[in-house]
């Protein structure tokens, strides 16, 4: 494996995701000389207004995916919700920074704890909840019960406490 190169600035960055986050990575990258190409799902997007191109095409689109890689020099993504699967596939044609195990372990929040704790991270304490039963034998009261994937910013989650054990989220099943 070689050694990553560090960009030079006139660069090309990759940026898959059009929101807020894409938006201020390409203001920042502008202002130290680099140039930015957005990919997202949407024809338009915050991130590509301020952006020197702008790629539309669903995330599972592999040709889209290739004609946006064919533009740029290396590839990131702006949150942690971009598939998996479409980091995997720019990595076949340019490289990807920071790659596909931070967004693997970051969509799954029992691996993200488990790989915290692994590296000497402390995090609240959990209980993986997979079913009715895992409820009923909870014992983190008060608690918030919380999706594996995706959900973020207090979407798909939910409270519960010790003298109901009743749960205000209609799944409580772990993907």
């Amino acid at each position: 494996m070689t050694a990553p190169q560090i960009l030079p600035p006139g660069s090309t960055i990759g940026i898959l995701g059009g929101g807020q986050l894409g938006r201020m990575t390409a203001l920042a990258a502008a202002r130290l000389g680099y140039r930015c190409v957005v990919y997202a799902p949407e024809e338009h997007s915050i991130a590509g207004d301020v952006a020197a191109g702008h790629v539309s095409g669903a995330y599972d689109d592999k040709a889209a995916l290739a004609r946006f890689a064919s533009q740029v020099d290396v590839i990131t993504y702006e949150f942690e919700n971009v598939p998996e699967t479409a980091v995997t596939e720019c990595q076949k044609h340019k490289p990807v920074r920071p790659g596909v195990k931070p967004i693997h372990i970051a969509q799954h929040r029992l691996r993200e704890k488990e790989f915290f704790r692994t590296v000497g991270i402390g995090t609240a304490d959990y209980q993986p909840i997979r079913d009715a039963a895992d409820i009923a034998a909870a014992s983190a009261f008060p608690g918030i019960l919380k999706t594996c994937t995706e959900g973020y910013d207090g979407k798909s989650s939910g409270g519960g406490n010790a003298s109901s054990k009743r749960w205000s989220i209609s799944s409580a099943k772990s993907r």
